[in-house]
């Protein structure tokens, strides 16, 4: 279905005679939009439900015990329709799972909290709380048929392995030693900096692979901001009312991208050998 949708949107405009490059930019911008916007139903379907849940109270049903039941629910229609295919739910299933242990360090370790109660917790931490990693899985899954994406110039297994596993356990350490975050990102800089990640609009582009890193973890510092205005969880900060998403958080969120990224990207080279 994904290929059908985007082999007709790139047929339809790029066939199209427009005139002037402002035009042909427009029109481009539009297809790139439209794609993200398909790739995104999973991650958009977890913000309408926090919207439409953000007011709702129940002692038999609490709010984070609705909002897993229909990620779940959610989950099984999009794999029933073929909006994802068993292999990427194997990779959003592993996601959720790298998510929640994150989501259970970090809550015990007083980074942010759950402030609802729920049934559905596993060592105090919400499970619907994984589906929030494993929408952003999605979104790569996604927007990798989208938008046809090939990756070229992609380092050496062993040294993407071992930078993704320090990247995951950088986030626990840093509670108990030095945050090495700073001595991580000049690496990947330098690992991934003749890596390019091509992708297909109406025409066949190609940009640095570390920009696209830091374009998703813009939009998803952004998601996060909303996320938190409705009342999905709640920073230290933010206790007292909400208030905008730290900036510094921008840096977690790139490192985690590129986790993510990393994660299946060796997954798909592996299935494809």
């Amino acid at each position: 279905m994904q290929t059908a949708i985007s082999l007709w949107l790139e047929r339809t405009f790029a066939s199209k005679a427009y005139h002037g490059i402002a035009q042909r930019l427009l029109h481009e911008l539009f297809v790139f939009t439209v794609k993200n916007a398909l790739s995104c139903v999973f991650p958009m379907f977890i913000f309408a439900m926090l919207f439409l849940t953000q007011n709702y109270a129940s002692d038999l049903l609490p709010r984070y015990d609705l909002l897993f039941i229909v990620c779940l629910l959610m989950q099984i229609v999009m794999v029933a329709t073929r909006l994802e295919t068993r292999d990427e739910l194997k990779v959003i299933c592993l996601f959720h799972a790298l998510g929640l242990m994150m989501e259970i360090f970090k809550v015990h370790h007083g980074f942010w909290s759950y402030p609802s109660f729920a049934y559905t917790r596993f060592f105090g931490v919400p499970l619907f709380s994984g589906f929030m990693y494993a929408s952003v899985a999605s979104f790569i899954t996604q927007s990798w048929r989208y938008f046809r994406t090939e990756v070229h110039s992609w380092p050496r297994p062993l040294l993407s392995r071992l930078l993704g596993t320090a990247i995951y356990l950088n986030f626990f350490t840093n509670a108990y030693m030095m945050d090495i975050r700073w001595i991580l990102i000049p690496l990947l800089f330098m690992c991934f900096w003749k890596t390019r990640v091509s992708f297909t609009t109406t025409q066949r582009r190609s940009m640095p692979i570390t920009l696209s890193f830091l374009l998703i973890c813009f939009f998803i510092w952004i998601a996060e901001n909303i996320a938190t205005f409705l009342h999905a969880w709640e920073y230290t900060h933010q206790k007292n009312g909400w208030s905008v998403v730290h900036l510094s958080i921008l840096s977690s969120w790139f490192l985690l991208v590129i986790v993510s990224f990393i994660l299946v990207t060796e997954l798909k080279r592996m299935k494809e050998r």
